[in-house]
């Protein structure tokens, strides 16, 4: 496999003016896992899907970590690379826009390290319980890219005060953030998903 080689799925847009979507799974999905998400938030969109390329105790996850909450940021930075590459060559190869990413737990934290990293690749992203993914990251340009962030206040695996340090970091950036804490743990709830659509739905009329 290249350096910009995922197993991935892709389903093609189903109806014009819908952004792209790239799925991002939590630690021990694959590229399967949040396909009936991804149409329940953005019906018609394109989805493109890929399964992460590091193995935890078995289990599929974007970046190395070196315990719950404390992160690889070596392995993070590069695997963003190695991530935004892919999405580079799959709109080649798919013909699709620059996607929204909706990433939840591992996903999420990934999609934020390409925001900070490699911005040009997202249109935006709605980060589903989230964390910081870097300690000191580059000082990224965002130009107002919109971007979700939904917490949870009872989430025993992201700190209230790290969700909060996210926002924060995306906004001095110049993203567009939009930050909710919901009554949720790590897992996700109907409130997620209806926000999500809502939110969606908006930046999509904005771009129309």
């Amino acid at each position: 496999m290249t350096e910009t080689e995922f197993i991935h799925r892709f389903e093609p847009a189903a109806s014009a003016g819908s952004p792209p979507l790239l799925l991002l799974h939590g630690t021990g999905g694959d590229e399967n896992d949040l396909l009936g998400l991804g149409k329940m938030i953005s019906p018609g969109s394109a989805l493109l899907s890929p399964r992460g390329r590091v193995l935890e105790h078995g289990m599929p996850r974007f970046f190395r970590r070196l315990a719950e909450g404390v992160f690889d940021e070596d392995d993070v930075r590069r695997r963003a690379n190695e991530l935004g590459e892919f999405v580079n060559a799959a709109r080649q190869r798919y013909g699709i826009a620059a996607p929204v990413a909706v990433g939840f737990s591992n996903g999420a934290n990934i999609a934020a390290a390409l925001l900070l990293l490699k911005p040009e690749v997202l249109a935006g992203a709605i980060l589903l319980r989230a964390m910081v993914p870097l300690s000191d990251p580059p000082k990224a340009e965002l130009g107002g890219k919109p971007v979700l962030l939904l917490s949870g206040q009872a989430d025993p695996i992201v700190p209230a005060s790290n969700s909060a340090k996210l926002a924060a970091l995306l906004s001095q950036a110049g993203a567009s953030v939009t930050h909710r804490v919901l009554p949720a743990g790590h897992q996700l709830s109907q409130a997620d998903l209806t926000l999500a659509r809502d939110w969606i739905g908006n930046v999509d009329a904005k771009a129309a």
